[in-house]
């Protein structure tokens, strides 16, 4: 298969992530039911442990993607393509029956705190207008999101065929494994660094440190022969950084009555971003067969792509900070004002999105 078809399979899975995700962001907020990870983990966290849950749910969501570059491949040698195939179906129906657990223990818990009736109140009045009227500094938060990711997904997409291009003696199989350091940092220390976040706060500034480090990661692979398993886990520990820090501040810029639908536009831009960057690197790359060696002037060009990226999320998380400071400093508070902050926030997420009476936005902003 030619990197342009491998990219391009990539981005059609992308965008249909990013149509899935938003209609299923906003019938959640109208439907009142929390079916979406995101959510449910935005909601009973926020205001205390929120950073850490999000680590903790991204570190089992990249055990998945680790196991899958350890072993997925052996599976299949020793059983078969078909019996691989029905055991990724087995994970898939064990995953659709955790997801309705979780929604029932959400749903008993949510009736058990009285606060059911109130969700369902204000969930009716959310109208898919309203994302219109979401706050700056969640767009700027989702640009931030959206080019940070533009560079990590499609990289390791491609990792395994640029180490093996670029660095010699590499197999595939250890090439992969290389390739998967990003996740297994991610791993080992998204639940760490959710904790620091927590306990310090300073989540734009993270976005912003975070965002500002990963600029050597790319500029070693296109320029330097270092060894890439640097790279890669330096990657995999900025990814860290970065998911325990923008994802938990999308809960503390908008209302709790439309935060599916936030996240869920969130989770569909970035798809789109990553859709995008996918179609690029596979133009970047060429459409020869992916079994010819690519030459290394390509994949230098495709690294600079992702250095361009990395320039942009520092831009936009820079201009998310100075609009929070701004605006109250929300996201920058030190763990000295997290009191006042869940304070500030407990009227808005009873709130309506819209004032019924004045038709002006609520106190979120």
């Amino acid at each position: 298969m030619a990197p342009a078809q491998y990219n391009l399979l990539y981005a059609i899975y992308a965008w249909t992530n990013a149509v899935v995700v938003i209609l299923a962001g906003f019938l959640i907020d109208k439907l009142g039911n929390r079916f979406v990870q995101n959510r449910i983990t935005a909601f009973w966290f926020k205001g205390k442990e929120l950073a850490l849950a999000f680590g903790l749910t991204l570190s089992f969501s990249r055990l998945g993607s680790v196991l899958n570059f350890f072993f997925t491949q052996q599976f299949e040698a020793k059983f078969g393509m078909q019996w691989t195939l029905w055991g990724g179906t087995l994970l898939c129906v064990l995953g659709f029956v955790s997801a309705l657990t979780v929604s029932v223990l959400d749903k008993v818990g949510m009736k058990q705190l009285g606060l059911d009736g109130v969700i369902q109140q204000e969930s009716k009045k959310v109208r898919i207008q309203d994302i219109r009227r979401l706050p700056l500094r969640y767009w700027l938060l989702v640009l931030t999101i959206v080019f940070f990711y533009n560079g990590v997904f499609p990289f390791v997409a491609d990792a395994s065929k640029f180490i093996q291009d670029k660095y010699p003696g590499y197999s595939q199989q250890a090439a992969a494994y290389i390739a998967g350091a990003v996740y297994d940092s991610s791993l080992l220390l998204s639940a760490a660094v959710g904790i620091l976040i927590d306990y310090v706060g300073l989540r734009g500034i993270f976005a912003v440190g975070c965002a500002a480090l990963t600029l050597p990661v790319f500029a070693l692979l296109a320029f330097t022969f270092v060894p890439p398993l640097v790279s890669t886990i330096w990657l995999g520990i900025t990814y860290s950084f970065a998911a325990a820090s923008m994802w938990p501040s999308i809960p503390l810029v908008v209302p709790q009555a439309s935060l599916g639908t936030a996240m869920g536009l969130a989770t569909s831009m970035q798809m789109i971003g990553v859709g995008l960057s996918n179609l690029i690197v596979g133009h970047i790359l060429g459409t020869k067969s992916s079994e010819l060696k690519i030459p290394l002037w390509r994949w230098q060009r495709m690294m600079i792509f992702m250095l361009a990226n990395t320039i942009a999320c520092i831009a936009a998380s820079i201009s998310l900070s100075v609009v929070d400071k701004k605006q109250g400093g929300t996201l920058n508070r030190t763990r000295k004002g997290a009191p006042v902050e869940q304070e500030e926030r407990a009227p808005a997420d009873a709130a309506p999105l819209l004032d019924d009476e004045t038709g002006t936005e609520g106190s979120v902003s």
